[in-house]
C-alpha cells in the first residue's frame, strides 16, 4: 500500500514515510493510492473479536510497510487494558428505537481524540525507525480543543519527540483549557493565539512548508511531523471504530449482518467523518453520511449547493471543537471524488487560500449528494437537544454529541428515512459543563468556579465526572503564553531553544 498526495500524483511513499512526514512538502495531504476491501467474510469475522483484534485487521490494511509485530505493538500499547474505562473501549448503547450512540470518550483525556492519538506515538516511533536516522521529531498541532489535550497526553515523555500546541485563546472551553495548561510531560509546549482555530491550523501549516524554519530543523537535526488528523498516522485509527460499532450493532441485534446503517458525525474540521467514508468504501454496509455541524455551518452549505465559502461571520459556540471555517480534511475527499487529479485541487484550494471560496463541479456535487447530507443547529437549538435528550432518554449528552444528535432527528423529520443510525458521540459532558449544566438545570444556577459547576451537573444528573477531570482541580498551570499568529514561528523557536 502507497501513498500519494493530494498536491501531485506523481508522489508515492510508504505508509511509515507518509505518517513520519506529517503532510506532504508541497502542501499536500498523503492519501492511499486505493482503498483497500474489507470483505464481507472478513467483517463478519471481525463481530466475534475484540476492539484491538478488530484495529489489527483495519490497520494492517492500510500499514502495509508495518510487520505483525509492530503492528501488535502498537495496537496493544494503545489500547492496553486499564487505558480506556470501557472494556470495548469504544462501547455502542441504544439511545431509543434505531438510534444508537458511539461513546469515543472513555479514553484518558475523554474525548474522541483518545481513539487515535492513543495509538499515533506507536506508529510515529515505529515510523520514524524506517525513515530518520537519529533526529528528534517535533509535532506541531493546531486545537480547537480536545486534540490538544490527547496529543500532549499521547506523546507526554515519549522519547525521540517533543511535542508544541497552540489554541485559540478565547475558542475552549474552561476545562480544556485547564486540561491543555496543566500538562506534565519533559518535552511539551502549549501556547495560545489571539485567533480562532483556522488562524491557529493556518499558522502551523505555514510553518511546515516553510523552506527557512526547515533549514533551521534541519541544521539543529529535528523534523516536523503533525498529530493533527492531516497526519494520516491520525485518520487511519479512526476509521477502525465505524467497523467496530457495526460489529457491535450486529452483535446487540440493532441491525442484522449486511443491513446498511446511517452514520452522523459531529465534525468541523472534517476528519471523523472522513474516517467513516473510508469504512463505507471499504465495504462497512452504510447508507447515508450525515454531516452535523454548529452556527459554522460551512460545511452544511457546501455539501447542500458545491460552493465552499469561508467568507463568512465566524462564531464561538457552546460546541467550539467545531468552531472551523477551514476543514482540512475535506481536500482527501475530494481529490478522491475529482478523480485523483491533483491539478484540480491545486486549482480549487489555490481559489480558496486566495480569495476564500471555491466551487466543485457538477459531477462532484453529484457524487457528494449521494453520499452525504448535511444539517446544522445554533447553540440554543443544541441546548435544547442536551435537554430533550436528557429529558426522554435519561441520556446526558455533551455539547458536540447534541448538534449530531439534533442533526439527525432533522434528517429524520425531513426525509422520513428509517434506517438504522449510529450518532459518533465525541466528548464527555463534563468537558463542557456549564454550558450542559445550563441545559439541564432548570434553576439555571451560574457558578463562577468550573468545578462547582461540575459538582452541580454532577448532582442534577447523578453521574460521577471522569477522575481525570476532576483531578485537574487544584492543579499548578505550566503554560499561560499568548501570542499572536504572526508570532507563532518564533514560539516554536523558543519552546525548542534553538
Amino acid at each position: 500500500m502507497l501513498y500519494t498526495s493530494t498536491r501531485d500524483n506523481n508522489v508515492r511513499v510508504t505508509a511509515s514515510k507518509a505518517i513520519t512526514d506529517g503532510i506532504s512538502p508541497d502542501g499536500g495531504l498523503y492519501i492511499p493510492v486505493e482503498i483497500p476491501a474489507l470483505s464481507a467474510d472478513e467483517l463478519k469475522a471481525l463481530c466475534s473479536v475484540d476492539y484491538k483484534e478488530r484495529a489489527k485487521k483495519v490497520l494492517g490494511l492500510y500499514l502495509s510497510d508495518f510487520t505483525k509485530e509492530e503492528l501488535d505493538y502498537c495496537v496493544e500499547g494503545a489500547y492496553a487494558d486499564g487505558k480506556f474505562s470501557s472494556k470495548d473501549v469504544a462501547p455502542v448503547v441504544k439511545l431509543h428505537d434505531n438510534v444508537n450512540i458511539l461513546e469515543l470518550f472513555k479514553g484518558p483525556t475523554c474525548a474522541f481524540k483518545d481513539m487515535a492519538l492513543q495509538i499515533l506515538p506507536y506508529l510515529l516511533t515505529v515510523s520514524a525507525k524506517k525513515n530518520l536516522k537519529d533526529k528528534e521529531i517535533v509535532i506541531l498541532v493546531a486545537t480547537s480543543g480536545d486534540t490538544g489535550k490527547a496529543a500532549l497526553e499521547g506523546f507526554k515523555d515519549v522519547e525521540g519527540t517533543k511535542i508544541l500546541v497552540f489554541y485559540p485563546n478565547d475558542g475552549v472551553s474552561p476545562m480544556q483549557k485547564l486540561q491543555m495548561t496543566t500538562q506534565e510531560g519533559n518535552n511539551v509546549g502549549v501556547c495560545a493565539i489571539y485567533g480562532n482555530f483556522d488562524d491557529a491550523q493556518t499558522g502551523v501549516k505555514s510553518i511546515f512548508t516553510n523552506k527557512e524554519i526547515l533549514k533551521r530543523f534541519e541544521e539543529n537535526n529535528l523534523v516536523f511531523s503533525s498529530a493533527n488528523s492531516i497526519n494520516w498516522g491520525r485518520l487511519a485509527p479512526q476509521i477502525v471504530y465505524y467497523v467496530s460499532a457495526y460489529c457491535d450493532m450486529v452483535n446487540s441485534g440493532a441491525v442484522k449482518f449486511g443491513e446498511k446503517i446511517n452514520v452522523v458525525v459531529p465534525t468541523g474540521n472534517f476528519g471523523n467523518i472522513l474516517a467513516a467514508y473510508f469504512a463505507k468504501e471499504m465495504g462497512l454496509p452504510v447508507n447515508k453520511l450525515i454531516c452535523a455541524s454548529n452556527a459554522n455551518n460551512v460545511l452544511t452549505d457546501f455539501i447542500e449547493n458545491g460552493v465552499y465559502d469561508r467568507n463568512r461571520d465566524f462564531y464561538t459556540t457552546v460546541s467550539p471543537s467545531m468552531d472551523i471555517l477551514i476543514s482540512s480534511n475535506l481536500e482527501r475527499l475530494l481529490y478522491i471524488l475529482c478523480g485523483r487529479n491533483s491539478d484540480t485541487i491545486n486549482e480549487w484550494f489555490g481559489a480558496l487560500k486566495d480569495c476564500g471560496k471555491y466551487t466543485v463541479s457538477d459531477d462532484v456535487k453529484a457524487k457528494i449528494n449521494e453520499l452525504f447530507a448535511a444539517g446544522c443547529c445554533d447553540d440554543e437549538m443544541t441546548k435544547a437537544t442536551i435537554s430533550e435528550t436528557y429529558s426522554e432518554y435519561n441520556y446526558l449528552a455533551d455539547t458536540h454529541t447534541a448538534v449530531a444528535i439534533n442533526v439527525c432527528n432533522s434528517y429524520e423529520a425531513k426525509t422520513g428515512d428509517k434506517t438504522p443510525v449510529v450518532i459518533a458521540s465525541t466528548a464527555s459532558p463534563f468537558k463542557f459543563s456549564k454550558a450542559v449544566l445550563s441545559a439541564v438545570d432548570k434553576e439555571n444556577k451560574e457558578y463562577d468556579d468550573e468545578f462547582a459547576t461540575v459538582a452541580a451537573l454532577e448532582d442534577i444528573s447523578s453521574l460521577k465526572a471522569p477522575e481525570q477531570l476532576a483531578a485537574l482541580k487544584g492543579k499548578a498551570v505550566r503554560f499561560n503564553k499568548v501570542t499572536s499568529k504572526e508570532e507563532m514561528a518564533q514560539v516554536v523557536f523558543d519552546m525548542l531553544g534553538i
